[in-house]
Formats: C-alpha cells, structure tokens, sequence
C-alpha cells in the first residue's frame, strides 16, 4: 500500500503526524509530503529525518484551499491529522474550530477529487459522538462529510474513510506530559474528577489504527480501535507514586487538588452509538462501522457482526492500577525507577 506511493499528511508535525511518518518511511514510500503550519516543528522534525532523503516540508494551513489544492497535486494517499483538538481552546474559540476542523477538511476533500487521490483517511475523535462541546461537533460534522465525499464523489475512485481515536497517551497536550510537568514542579497535580473515565489508546495504537483503515477501507466507513477504560483519579495516583521521586519528591508531598468538569466536558466519552452498532462489522481488534448515508454491507474478511450495544467508558470494567501501570511502562510513559538510577551512576562514573 505504501511501498513506492507518493503521501501527504496534514498535520504531520503532531504527536500522530510525527509518529505515522516514522511508520510510513519503513515502507519506502516515494515520497512523503508534510503539511503544516508551524514553521519550527518542521524545522525539527526535517532536522531529526534529514537521513530520509524522500521527505518535503509544506508550510501552509488546511484553511486556505488553495494551497491544499498545490500540497495534494499527483499525492496518492493523504493522512488528514490537522485539526483544533483542544475542548477548551474550541468552546472559547468556536469558529476557529470550525474554520479548522469542518472548512479545512472540506478543502482536502475537494483537493482529493481534483486531484484523483487514491485514499483519504481522516482521523475524528470519540468526542464526536454525543458532543456536548464545539470540538466534538465539528469533529462529528467532519465524520459526515468525510462518509458523503464518498458518496458524491462521481467518477472519482477517491476512497474516503475515518478513524476514531480515543484520548492517546502521551501525546501534546494529554493528561500525562501535563501531570508530569506539576510534578515536576512540586504540584499541585490538578484532576478535574477521579471518578471521570475515559478509552486511552497508545500511540503505536494509533498508527496501527490509521494503517489498518487505510489498508480496509472500501469507502465512507468510520474505523474504531477497540480500548481499554482507565479512571483518571487512578491515572494521577500512578504518575504521582512513580514520577515524585525521579523528581526527587516523596509521593505524599504531591498535593492533588480536584478542579471539576471545565466547559465541555463529560464524565463518560463513547466510542458507538447504539444505531451505529446495528450496523457495524467487528474485527478482533477493530469495529468498521458502514457510511450513514447509504448502508453498504461491506463484507471483510475476518470480521462479524458487532453486539448492538451502547460503547460507554462507564459502563465498561476500567483497568486496575496494576495493569494501568503495566500499560504505562509498555508504552515508556514511565521510566522504573531503578533503571534510572542505575543510569544515573553510569552517568557519574563515566
């Protein structure tokens, strides 16, 4: 799929962008085209690939179609990763948000058909479902017309088709690059609510996700990871048990302090609606859910009907501590603490 293909991502100097790029380039693609707007991530990441001699840098923003339209000119895939993310940056910055995530993506829906691209994968959030915030919204109102490009788009092969992320950890502006930074400062550690649960994915995660989809896809479908449910006050207690003491902090010298929902917010994120399981096809690891505008049954190998079911982090048996914790060294957001100090005599006898 990759091997000799020519590839645009937007949004190609975010945590996603930056990860898919350095899964992409294992497949010797043609040539991968970055898109972005910040001129010093760029600068970063072309410093960080500059062995990779198959990588462009775009500057320029999805908002302004034009440019769109030249970044995708003879592109054969496009990752579509740029958008507003943050719910509250969106809720005091509305139409920003849809200037962004609902305008921008309808220039690179445009720029595909006009330029025959062979697929278009774009990544929405689990926040579109049921959105009580703008982020959420635009996110959903995204989703749709990624599945109705695929329906309009007349003689075009395009394939358009989405994936739904869950919160991914470590990733900018997550919950946990910001506890270890109070932490880090001694505290407070702030937690809107212990009790509040939310489907965590890892980065690897993410990645395979898109991969996969791209891989899959038929055409306006909405690709969603299977993931696991953690309880954000055990999430805190863990980054405070662990990360305190690299900090040169004893855990109980880390004040949490509860701060309750910020404007948006919901206890509980989903990641189906229940009309949407009706339809939808289960892979082991995957749910494939079917365009709303016209339900095609797609057939995949592999896969089965899905259990008509509402998929609600609060209803769904979190992770305990131990295999949070489990999951956080897998993934390197923590770092055992004697491995550190070994390091750190290494470090001084050297």
């Amino acid at each position: 799929m990759i091997q000799g293909r020519k590839i645009l991502i937007t949004g190609g100097t975010g945590t996603l962008g930056r990860a898919l790029i350095s899964e992409i380039l294992k497949y010797e693609p043609k040539v991968v085209r970055v898109f972005s707007r910040d001129e010093a991530k760029q600068f970063d990441l072309q410093f960080d690939l500059n062995k990779h001699k198959n990588t462009r840098y775009l500057l320029g923003d999805i908002r302004d179609r034009d440019r769109v339209m030249r970044a995708m000119e003879d592109i054969d895939i496009v990752f579509h990763a740029a958008a507003l993310k943050h719910v509250p940056s969106c809720e005091y910055n509305p139409f920003e948000g849809v200037k962004t995530n609902i305008i921008g993506t309808q220039n690179v829906i445009e720029a595909a058909l006009t330029n025959r691209v062979s697929k278009v994968i774009y990544t929405s959030s689990d926040k579109a479902i049921s959105p009580t915030n703008t982020m959420g919204a635009t996110k959903l109102v995204a989703e749709r017309l990624i599945s109705a490009a695929d329906y309009y788009k007349g003689t075009s092969n395009t394939v358009f088709a989405a994936v739904r992320f869950g919160n991914v950890m470590g990733s900018r502006g997550s919950v946990i690059p910001l506890f270890k930074k109070q932490i880090q400062a001694g505290g407070p550690l702030t937690v809107t609510l212990p009790e509040m649960t939310r489907f965590m994915m890892s980065l690897s995660q993410a990645v395979m996700l898109t991969l996969e989809a791209a891989r899959r896809a038929k055409g306006g479908e909405i690709f969603v990871l299977k993931m696991p449910v953690i309880r954000l006050g055990d999430l805190a207690e863990i980054m405070v048990e662990e990360f305190a003491p690299l900090c040169g902090f004893r855990p109980h010298e880390i004040p949490v302090e509860t701060i309750g929902l910020r404007p948006g917010e919901k206890m509980y994120e989903e990641l189906m609606t229940t009309e949407e399981a009706r339809f939808a096809m289960e892979f082991p690891n995957m749910f494939a859910i079917p365009p709303s505008y016209e339900l095609k049954h797609y057939t995949y190998k592999g896969a089965q009907q899905a259990e008509v079911k509402t998929y609600r982090s609060d209803e769904v048996a979190p992770l305990n501590k131990a295999q949070l914790r489990q999951l956080l060294y897998k993934e390197e957001l923590l770092e055992r603490r004697k491995q550190k100090a070994e390091a750190g005599i290494r470090k001084a006898v050297n």
